[in-house]
């Protein structure tokens, strides 16, 4: 794939992502830094896609994902890349890791090989560690900022933001036989069996997910206390998206987690405040 037919495929995460808090983060950014992360987005959606679509069996799926890995390695070796070749501008502007990528892949990977139902905290922090920080890593690259307040930052405002999704999509991702809950917490809370959809449906879920809130709401703290040190880098980004789903994660505790659940978003005022906010930085 050309650079020049990549640029569709750049362009089809944009349209995705247009209207999104996401989308609006990006726009603080200047041009390039701003394609590079569109470029880093659109390998998450394509490896995300093969872990959540259920097209093929596991193994065909596992298949596609080594695919990735290997076009991947080809990419960094100076090589074509394959599907990978979209990433080639980005990677060499920025300096974004292999291992970064690959350790996304090795997240999606913990999908393909079996539902993840109600892990360990252990297992749910890795896989927090892979699908989210990992993604951090290579986007405070992007964002111009030093490795070491950058991967603290990765690493806290990753898993802050996939807690909070986790809390957001309890019902979607009950659907497709996956609870991503830990299991210390439900079990506390009284839950014997973990079947997906029975806990999604069952009012005491609420108190697990509010230890899973008090978990995201600690790590969004420590990332904004790496912000407001304002280290080297573009850190308007990170904070608003720090900002957004912070504010978003408190309006969903505000409604509750008990079913029947509705999908927060924040208005489009508040979020005008946030955004004037962050040009500030």
């Amino acid at each position: 794939m050309s650079e020049a037919l990549a640029a569709p495929q750049i362009r089809a995460v944009k349209k995705k992502a247009a209207g999104s808090s996401f989308y609006t983060a990006m726009r603080l950014m200047p041009k390039a830094e701003r394609e590079a992360m569109f470029a880093i987005y659109a390998f998450c959606r394509k490896v995300d896609d093969i872990a959540d679509d259920g097209i093929g069996t596991r193994p065909e799926r596992a298949a596609k994902l080594d695919s990735w890995r290997t076009d991947l390695d080809a990419l960094y070796a100076g090589k074509t890349g394959g599907e990978a070749r979209f990433l080639a501008p980005a990677v060499k502007q920025y300096g974004l890791r292999l291992a970064d990528f690959h350790t996304i892949i090795d997240g999606m990977a913990m999908d393909v090989a079996e539902d993840i139902v109600a892990p360990d905290l252990p297992t749910l922090d890795l896989y927090c560690e892979r699908v989210a920080s990992a993604v951090g890593r290579l986007s405070i690259k992007v964002f111009g900022m030093e490795e070491g307040a950058g991967f603290a930052l990765a690493h806290h405002q990753g898993r802050a933001l996939q807690l909070t999704n986790i809390l957001r999509d309890i019902d979607e991702d009950a659907s497709i036989g996956r609870l991503y809950l830990p299991r210390e917490y439900l079990f506390a809370a009284g839950f014997t069996s973990l079947d997906p959809e029975m806990v999604a449906s069952d009012p005491r879920v609420d108190l697990a997910c509010r230890q899973v809130a008090a978990m995201a709401h600690a790590h969004y703290d420590k990332a904004q206390a790496i912000l407001g040190k304002k280290p080297k880098g573009r850190i308007a980004t990170p904070w608003l998206m720090g900002a957004v789903y912070s504010e978003i994660l408190r309006a969903t505790e505000a409604q509750g987690f008990k079913p029947p659940r509705s999908r927060v978003s924040i208005g489009k005022g508040k979020l005008l405040t946030m955004v004037l906010r962050a040009q500030f930085l």
